[in-house]
């Protein structure tokens, strides 16, 4: 069985594009376009990994992950943030609470499946 992951993103066009790439490159794919759907989405089925943007409409991916930590079934879902902020603080401020990896925007194609690959 495939790996599922779920891809949160507001953008749409960066969405669309990254769900198309990872299912070329074999995953089952979940996409949500803010972090309210995502958190129905995972009260479905839950992800084997989550690709989340941090800055969005409503939740962002601080509020998301902070509601999976909080819950012992989603807790140990690896999460990869996706962010324009690349300030130190900001990458800080995500290692510090566990977020395995922080990909700046843009990243290109290859990073991101080195740390997906790292993940699972």
């Amino acid at each position: 069985m495939a790996c599922l992951i779920l891809l949160i993103e507001d953008n749409d066009d960066i969405r669309e594009n990254t769900v198309e790439l990872l299912e070329l490159e074999g995953y089952d794919v979940l996409a949500a376009g803010d972090g309210s759907r995502a958190l129905e989405l995972i009260a479905e089925q839950i992800p084997d990994l989550i690709v989340c943007d941090v800055v969005m409409p409503g939740l962002n991916g601080y509020d998301v992950f902070d509601t999976l930590q909080n819950n012992p079934n989603t807790r140990s879902i690896p999460f990869i943030f996706t962010t324009a902020q690349s300030e130190r603080a900001d990458l800080a401020k995500a290692k510090s609470l566990g977020v395995r990896h922080y990909l700046v925007k843009p990243f290109d194609d290859k990073e991101l499946l080195a740390c997906i690959n790292n993940c699972l």
